[in-house]
């Protein structure tokens, strides 16, 4: 049988403590710069989906003004139809 001295057992023991606190500083850290990195992608994903929106809403306002413009055009329309039916525009 090994017979240790107690500064040996002492020894022995700070290794093993310097060893795991390694060991748990390398996994936390790989792990934070894991969580970072997933992070990161999510938000370049949010981004380019902002700008995908921003683009749409941008197409769909113009579509909106085209579709105001005709309805101007259609509302013009009508009205001569009306006043021209009922003859409010011959005086």
């Amino acid at each position: 049988m090994l017979g240790m001295t107690e500064p040996q057992v002492w020894t022995l023991i700070g290794v093993f403590a310097a060893g795991m606190f390694g060991t748990i500083t390398l996994i936390s850290t790989m792990f934070l710069r894991m969580m970072q990195n997933g992070f990161d992608g999510v938000r370049k994903e949010f981004e380019g989906v902002r700008k995908e929106i921003g683009s749409e809403f941008a197409s769909v306002r113009t579509e909106i003004h085209a579709l105001h413009g005709r309805i101007d055009h259609l509302d013009r329309d009508v009205n001569a139809i009306y006043r021209h039916l009922f003859g409010i525009d011959r005086g």
